[in-house]
């Protein structure tokens, strides 16, 4: 059987053992109520006849009569006492009214053949000038009977001589039918409250079983449990909210994400979580008639969040249980390390691409080379090596590359230089750019100087009109690029001749979902990028946000420990530009 049923059947045989007991009280109660309440009648009773003066007359003149008398029964058949005592009986109701004389023989009988006879119970106590309520069994049955002392008449005897009793009985039959009449209508009253009571433990189950939504408690604590062990045991973070915005859960993981304490019944806006969080978290408002009576749980698209140097992958799930619903559920899988694989493949994926092509052309040059020289045309061959050597790869030419002293990063900016080139942007090198080491930390590097990039030919390229021709000499749109060294420390400045950044924004633009394009998907690199500079020790901060009309927004990365001396090589660095002046 279910706990509910368990519980169903508990509180009933408790409301009924609680009925019974007090009925069981309330008849015992009665029962000397009724005992007590006809004792007590027959005591009025007997009071009564006892004052009567003239009973009072005839039982001292019987008291003083030899009891040996043989007409003495005929005598007391036909006489005052009996007559009166047979007229009291008949009119009150009671069993009997029974007179004895101060020697306990009868002057009063219902039965006539117990006349002069002796009691058959002891009269002494009433003989003795005390009047006494008991229950007794006599020759009519059992009885309540009340016994009083009968003085003597005035001017007769010594005042407060005893010279009779008078003993008067209210039938146990009488009693008891009064009793059951009082216990019939006792036992509706139980029986009533017996239907209250099960129909408030029925009401009450209903209750307890809409609040768990009939899940049984045993399940309940085993939900506990399990809950503690998969919130416990998993590396994502988890926060509920319930229907009001109130956190109900949140497990250790989440605290640590998010770097806030979410005790349970905080609500959502006061708990500190960033922005789009909260946003996520707020429940839906539905309305009954947008309600169906069986709703199944649904899951948004998962979002991409920063929070400090951490990219988090944010998925919603609200959840329902019939027509109840339960809340929303946010779940965050920290992504930073594959976010930034993933950009940092971008970046090799990119000088891959660029090597590829440079190898292609290269190859297609060295065969027309190979083919002049072949045919015994060496003037001419030479000519074509001399116009080689005034290009750059890719058929796009990149001054100032020279400067860069790394192979890699000269790769890597010619292949951008090759992008930019195909979206109507002139990427070039600064003047100021030197580069005499040898870049240690490859990936880190590409990483934050292909964001900058990316972000700032996005930024040259969407303030070009539609009009301008992207391959004229003077072109509208422009990135520079200047690389600068201070030590072990790499900075990297890039400009763009964007519209640059409003005010209203600033270092808001490191923030995750802020960008300055209204582009679905976008305002998540320039936070990366931050993210990586900071790994190193570094930073990535902007040095001039811009004022349009061909000046864009100028972003300067500082990362330490990216670059070392090459082997064998003496440093030029004393002829190389002072770095210190973009540092922050």
């Amino acid at each position: 059987m279910r706990f509910s049923g368990q519980l169903l059947l508990l509180q009933v045989a408790v409301v009924a053992a609680v009925i019974a007991l007090g009925f069981g009280l309330f008849t015992t109660l009665l029962d000397r109520q009724r005992s007590s309440e006809y004792g007590q009648r027959a005591l009025a009773i007997a009071r009564s006849v006892a004052a009567d003066t003239e009973l009072r007359a005839a039982v001292a003149e019987f008291s003083r009569t030899d009891i040996a008398s043989p007409s003495l029964e005929t005598q007391l058949a036909g006489g005052p006492v009996q007559l009166d005592a047979e007229s009291v009986r008949q009119r009150t109701g009671a069993l009997f009214v029974v007179v004895v004389d101060d020697r306990g023989i009868r002057l009063s009988h219902p039965d006539q053949d117990e006349l002069g006879d002796p009691v058959s119970t002891d009269p002494s106590r009433a003989l003795a000038g005390q009047e006494e309520v008991t229950e007794q069994f006599g020759t009519l049955g059992e009885s309540a009977r009340a016994k009083v002392p009968v003085y003597a008449p005035d001017g007769g005897a010594p005042a407060g001589t005893v010279v009779g009793a008078v003993s008067v009985g209210i039938a146990s039959d009488e009693i008891d039918a009064a009793l059951w009449t009082d216990l019939r209508i006792g036992a509706l009253y139980a029986a009533a409250a017996f239907a209250v009571g099960i129909g408030a433990s029925v009401l009450l189950n209903r209750r307890l079983r809409r609040l768990t939504l009939g899940v049984e408690p045993e399940e309940l604590a085993a939900l506990a449990t399990e809950h503690e062990a998969v919130l416990g045991g998993i590396d994502e973070a988890v926060i509920g909210v319930d229907p009001q915005g109130r956190v109900t859960v949140a497990n250790a993981e989440a605290r640590r994400f998010f770097a806030v304490p979410l005790p349970p019944g905080t609500p959502i806006a006061d708990a500190g979580l960033p922005d789009g969080v909260c946003e996520m978290l707020v429940p839906p408002v539905l309305s009954d008639a947008t309600v169906p009576p069986v709703r199944a749980d649904t899951v948004e698209e998962p979002r991409l969040v920063v929070v400090g140097e951490r990219v988090l992958v944010c998925t919603r799930r609200t959840v329902h249980r019939g027509r109840h619903d339960l809340g929303v559920v946010l779940t965050a899988r920290d992504r930073t390390d594959l976010e930034l694989l993933t950009r940092q493949l971008d970046a090799v994926q990119t000088m891959s691409t660029a090597l590829r092509a440079q190898r292609h052309e290269f190859a297609n040059r060295l065969h027309v080379v190979h083919g002049l020289l072949a045919h015994d045309r060496p003037d001419e061959a030479a000519e074509f090596v001399d116009a080689v050597l005034g290009s750059g790869p890719l058929g796009a030419t990149l001054p100032g590359l020279d400067a860069i002293g790394d192979p890699v990063l000269q790769a890597f900016l010619s292949a951008k230089a090759a992008h930019a080139r195909e979206r109507g942007v002139l990427l070039r090198i600064g003047p100021e750019s030197w580069l005499d080491r040898a870049v240690t930390d490859q990936v880190a590097v590409t990483t934050v100087l292909g964001n900058l990039i990316d972000n700032a030919c996005d930024a040259a390229a969407s303030a070009v009109p539609p009009a301008a021709d992207p391959l004229t000499v003077d072109r509208a749109a422009w990135v520079e690029v200047e690389v600068l060294t201070d030590g072990d420390t790499l900075f990297v400045t890039v400009a763009d001749s964007g519209d640059g950044i409003v005010d209203e924004l600033g270092d808001r633009v490191f923030e995750q979902d802020v960008s300055t394009r209204a582009v679905s998907g976008r305002g998540l690199g320039l936070g990366l990028v931050r993210q990586v500079a900071r790994a190193l020790g570094g930073d990535v901060w902007i040095a001039d946000p811009g004022s349009g009309g061909g000046t864009g927004a100028v972003f300067v990365a500082r990362l330490p420990g990216a670059v070392a001396e090459r082997a064998g090589h003496v440093s030029m660095s004393e002829t190389a530009p002072d770095a210190a002046e973009v540092t922050p």
